[in-house]
């Protein structure tokens, strides 16, 4: 993982704009937590689960409505006190994946919603193993969109022209959990497919949450989102956007 300096800005930007990753980043379908369970091969109802870079709480929200006990683990100042204001009864602990805060065999899943990536895995997954208790996993998923639909390939294109330096795209997730076979998980993947339908300043509001985005000061992302509004009402005039997404998810089994 670069040490570089826009990806340090990158990873600390998104407590700034909280309120926007809140308000606009998607949710996840039903079939996803059915299939961390079929890949995983128990139920979350009753499981003590951390959901690490947790963010506002987007699926620490839905894990508790499937009967999981879980714990938010968040480092962000803003993240954490929007996390407190979009769900004040579940718990949270400040911290992070290559340090979690937590004993030695203590949790029976570990959950990376959008956030594996901003860890280091050579640290995160030995404190993932040392968390779990045997037979527990970690699982990591990220909602992206579908690049084969033309207009999310031509978004893809006019954020790489504006953004050179700090736009990449989505390069998959393989690089991100290779590390989880070599320390003796039992890795297992799926790939769901969903959509919703949003307006456009909706998508405008999840654009800002990115950290491609979020990184830049209000002054820098003003022209930028002021073209894609542009050219994203030319694309749909009628201001509602069906965004299409492809659902990665890993789920890697502690053995024992």
């Amino acid at each position: 993982m670069t040490e570089s300096g826009n990806y340090r800005e990158a990873a600390v930007s998104f407590g700034a704009v909280a309120a926007e990753y809140e308000r606009g980043r998607p949710g996840y379908p039903d079939e996803l937590f059915d299939a961390v369970e079929r890949l995983w091969g128990r139920s979350l109802k009753g499981a003590r689960v951390l959901d690490v870079g947790a963010g506002t709480g987007i699926a620490t929200r839905l894990l508790a409505a499937r009967g999981a006990e879980v714990v938010a683990v968040e480092p962000s100042d803003g993240m954490a006190a929007q996390f407190l204001a979009s769900a004040p009864t579940l718990p949270l602990v400040r911290g992070t994946g290559d340090e979690l805060p937590f004993h030695d065999g203590s949790a029976d899943l570990i959950c990376y919603a959008q956030a594996f990536h901003w860890t280091y895995p050579e640290r995160s997954v030995p404190e993932a193993i040392r968390v779990l208790r045997p037979g527990g996993a970690v699982a990591a998923w990220w909602n992206v969109y579908d690049e084969t639909v033309p207009w999310v390939r031509a978004r893809d294109e006019r954020m790489a022209a504006a953004l050179p330096d700090r736009y990449r795209g989505y390069g998959g997730i393989s690089g991100h959990t290779s590390h989880f076979a070599p320390a003796g998980l039992a890795v297992e993947r799926a790939v769901l497919h969903w959509e919703r339908r949003v307006t456009v300043e909706h998508v405008l509001t999840d654009l800002t949450s990115r950290s491609y985005l979020a990184s830049l000061s209000p002054e820098e992302r003003a022209p930028v989102l002021a073209a894609e509004r542009e050219a994203m009402l030319t694309e749909f005039p009628d201001g509602v956007v069906v965004e299409p997404f492809t659902l990665d998810l890993t789920v890697a089994v502690k053995r024992g």
